[in-house]
């Protein structure tokens, strides 16, 4: 299951399995970004390839418009996966 929301204040939470199942109800969100924000990794359990390549895309397009996103609240194991993939060099990731 997953759930994705964006608050009065911007920030995007995740909450569940982002897979590739799910990517499409996550990029109905992303593409609706025009500016920086945060994204609350919190209740976030799982993230497939096809969730970092949402971000990544979002990412992408976000800096490349002078903004981006920063990530806050990842869990241990999905903080692993984003510095494995490089994903901490090319993110904002809040400790």
């Amino acid at each position: 299951m997953f759930e994705i929301k964006r608050n009065e204040n911007g920030t995007i939470s995740l909450n569940g399995r982002l897979d590739a199942s799910q990517v499409d109800a996550a990029r109905a969100v992303f593409n609706q970004v025009k500016e920086s924000c945060e994204v609350d990794f919190a209740e976030l359990s799982y993230i497939s390839s096809a969730g970092l390549g949402l971000l990544f895309g979002t990412q992408k397009r976000l800096v490349d418009g002078g903004g981006g996103l920063t990530l806050i609240n990842l869990s241990p194991h999905i903080r692993e996966i984003f510095q494995i993939a490089g994903f901490d060099n090319i993110f904002e990731i809040a400790y």
